[in-house]
């Protein structure tokens, strides 16, 4: 989803090559094992040389994480350290795209870059190694940017289930719509933060930047919003608390984050949620 976009907003006078993730080593793919120092260097022979590097592969299943932490950390983390330990060597750039869930979700106004990560899951433990890994094998060329709730054309997210529940009340397939009201962040469109990364991996000098959509809301919020931009606010749709979804993993309550460094390299932030929210429903009528 993410990586699909950084390859269609390729800034002018720039070329760029993609390739797909291989989670586990031994499954036949037509990607890459990132992890794996030899398919790396093949793939920086064979495609190379490069001036940079945007890294947006990550296992994301949350919950599966948690039965499956030593293959989450083989992707988040070991493939940071490899593909850093290569840039390194050609002494370019680096960007690591990294995630809220290294924070414990205890704070109550915007996370910054310099706030302590406290990971309650294995993804955000994994994550969390990663972007400190990277930065110890590439100290000068990483930078980590932390995003969070994202959704964009070409892959599941939030906003397309809603649709798809939205569509099964309305058809009489489901009884109630209900979503969890009292976990906060900023929804994130990958039309914004694509642009974003190749800002930073061209001009970026922090090894840290916070980039999410401006302004929070819960996911009830954004259920409302994204019924209502796609023409569906006649669908009654209920509040609940976290706790009537039990989840194998701990989700942060609270992992707004404080994108001001980011605004300030940009002389921008990415666009308030609710107006990437309808550019990207917009999107998709086309």
């Amino acid at each position: 989803m993410l990586g699909s976009q950084v390859l269609l907003c390729v800034p002018d006078g720039v070329s760029a090559v993609g390739t797909d993730l291989r989670e586990a080593p031994g499954v036949p793919s037509a990607g890459v094992d990132l992890a794996d120092d030899g398919e790396v260097e093949r793939l920086f022979r064979e495609e190379g040389p490069f001036t940079g590097v945007i890294h947006t592969a990550a296992y994301t299943a949350v919950d599966d994480a948690e039965d499956d932490e030593e293959l989450a950390y083989r992707v988040n983390a070991l493939a940071c350290v490899v593909l850093a330990r290569r840039c390194e060597r050609d002494d370019i750039p680096l960007v690591a795209v990294g995630t809220d869930f290294v924070f414990d979700g205890e704070k109550r106004e915007p996370y910054t870059e310099l706030d302590e990560p406290n990971p309650i899951s294995a993804y955000g433990r994994t994550k969390l190694a990663g972007e400190r890994l990277a930065v110890e094998e590439h100290p000068r060329g990483t930078r980590v940017v932390r995003t969070q709730w994202l959704y964009g054309p070409r892959g599941k997210h939030f906003p397309g289930k809603m649709q798809e529940l939205a569509r099964q009340l309305l058809d009489g397939e489901r009884e109630s719509l209900r979503v969890v009201a009292d976990q906060y962040g900023s929804p994130t469109s990958t039309l914004e933060l694509a642009p974003a990364l190749w800002d930073v991996l061209r001009h970026g000098r922090e090894s840290l930047y916070h980039a999410a959509c401006e302004g929070s809301c819960s996911w009830y919020e954004w259920a409302l919003a994204t019924l209502e931009y796609s023409g569906l606010d006649g669908v009654e749709i209920e509040p609940c608390p976290a706790s009537e979804y039990p989840r194998k993993a701990s989700v942060p309550a609270y992992s707004v984050l404080d994108c001001s460094r980011l605004a300030r390299l940009r002389e921008r932030g990415l666009a308030p949620w609710r107006e990437a929210l309808k550019t990207y429903l917009g999107s998709e009528d086309r």
